[in-house]
């Protein structure tokens, strides 16, 4: 039997923290400690085996993503995994269906940047892929990010959106989106 529960990152223990940690940098070679401080701060979804072992885990940080000349206040999805061995089965879609009510009762927007393989399966969700140019807020003022267009999914809430539209994100250390 497989259990999930939603709880703020305060609310995590130290064993919860090194065994989501330690999934993550499992699963994705390329993790690096900034990606993994990108999901602190939130809400996670944690996803448990009947022994109580962590098999997946995501997140959803607040963010102002600039559209239209609005700042709107963001739920990031960020950290989203499942153990390699135990995908196909519906996990990573419980995952997101936790992190979709936080995002639709919370925020203005949802947003996350999908790495290719995951497309599908997040537009199949209903995300929508942006199609306008994209950007972001830095030290040194305004710069487009255009590596990251095509890549960057949105789940609609009250906000009005034009998709092909300019999107920016606010600054932070390491993949700014």
């Amino acid at each position: 039997m497989v259990t999930l529960v939603t709880t703020h990152t305060s609310a995590l223990d130290e064993t919860t923290r090194e065994a989501v940690r330690a999934l993550l940098f499992e699963v994705f070679p390329e993790m690096t400690e900034e990606d993994w401080e990108h999901g602190l701060g939130g809400v996670h979804a944690l996803l448990r085996d009947g022994g109580g072992v962590l098999i997946g885990h995501a997140s959803v940080v607040q963010r102002r993503l600039l559209h239209a000349g609005r700042a709107l206040r963001t739920g990031y999805v960020e950290n989203v995994v499942v153990r390699a061995d135990l995908r196909g089965r519906g996990h990573g879609a419980a995952l997101m269906a936790a992190l979709e009510e936080v995002v639709r009762g919370g925020y203005q927007l949802g947003a996350l940047c999908a790495a290719d393989d995951a497309a599908a399966f997040y537009a199949a969700r209903g995300w929508l892929p942006w199609g306008g140019p994209l950007g972001a807020l830095t030290p040194r003022g305004p710069v487009r990010t255009p590596e990251e267009e095509g890549e960057v999914f949105v789940l609609p809430g009250p906000a009005p959106l034009d998709l092909g539209g300019r999107l920016e994100c606010d600054w932070r250390d390491g993949d700014l989106w």
